[in-house]
């Protein structure tokens, strides 16, 4: 019996030993899905590729794609991802994350640079977590911190134009905190809503004739800046912004985060869920661990705006 005890004890050593180097053997492939190329979008999937392979080296493979701002090429790559079977997809943005979340129940999804997951995936009873395959991190800056910056710097606004893209949710979500917020301060707020790319400029047009516009963290926006810039830089109303890539672009100033940082974050979310079997539908929503006022100096300069001590130039 004793025998018998210590053969199925090495027996079971030995599996063990297998199992154990199985896993360290292993290389996962990740897919990457980011819905359109701009300066946000690109920190934070540079920041989650840096975290993984700081983790695994070369025990991780990427399959990274760009979906030039359309979300039936976000689709179509998303489901391109189920058919290869990675181990996880990593969405930035939210289009790119509703079309993961449409593609696969199965595989772990990993969303970054995404403003509100209730509200991107339509889950009316927010816990701050999924309960299904997906969790991630959130880019979401104090949206009562950006209507607070707009009363600060012009205290003599009247009306504020809110410009965003209708297609994006979670844009949308932000011009109703912000409105909101705006309408308590006794501020007349405008909206500005263009459907794609075509109209970015007409609308942004429009909203000239309002004292200051807002622009939240919208892709959109943040991908056609420049257009942006040259409709209201020369009309001398200055932009609010709800991310530091926009405002580099067109803003005056913004409450930002660090997008690189935010994807470090989600490379390390991912790492627990490849390696250590986290449980992704129970992992909360994770935050950027803090927020910097910075103002664009060259648009300030030129619109004569004096910025608080408190702001901190852009690079």
């Amino acid at each position: 019996m004793k025998k018998m005890f210590a053969v199925l004890l090495a027996l079971c050593m030995a599996l063990t030993c297998l199992t154990m180097a199985s896993a360290e053997e292993k290389t996962y492939h990740v897919g990457i899905l980011q819905l359109v190329q701009h300066e946000a979008l690109d920190a934070a999937t540079k920041g989650f590729r840096d975290a993984l392979t700081e983790k695994l080296g070369d025990k991780v493979v990427f399959d990274e794609q760009n979906a030039s701002g359309d979300t039936a090429s976000c689709a179509m790559i998303a489901n391109g991802f189920v058919a290869a079977e990675v181990d996880l997809i990593m969405a930035n943005a939210t289009p790119a994350l509703q079309a993961a979340v449409s593609a696969t129940a199965d595989i772990p999804i990993l969303g970054t640079s995404i403003s509100h997951y209730g509200t991107a995936l339509e889950i009316s009873d927010w816990k701050g977590y999924t309960e299904i395959n997906v969790s991630g991190t959130s880019d979401l800056a104090p949206l009562d911190g950006q209507a607070n910056m707009i009363v600060e710097l012009f205290p003599e606004a009247k009306t504020v134009a809110l410009l965003y893209c209708s297609a994006e949710a979670n844009s949308a979500y932000q011009i109703g905190v912000v409105k909101a917020e705006l309408e308590a301060k006794g501020i007349t707020c405008k909206e500005y809503a263009f459907t794609d790319s075509n109209d970015v400029a007409s609308m942004a047009q429009q909203a000239t004739e309002c004292d200051v516009l807002y622009i939240p963290t919208d892709n959109t926006a943040a991908a056609y800046s420049e257009t942006i810039a040259n409709v209201v830089v020369p009309a001398k109303v200055p932009v609010i912004a709800g991310e530091e890539g926009i405002c580099r672009g067109c803003g005056a100033a913004t409450l930002t985060i660090s997008y690189y940082d935010l994807g470090y974050k989600t490379g390390e979310m991912a790492y627990e869920i490849l390696v250590n079997g986290a449980d992704v539908s129970t992992m909360p929503i994770a935050f950027a661990p803090q927020f910097t006022k910075k103002y664009n100096a060259a648009i300030c300069e030129a619109l004569g705006i004096t910025v608080p001590d408190d702001y901190v130039p852009m690079d």
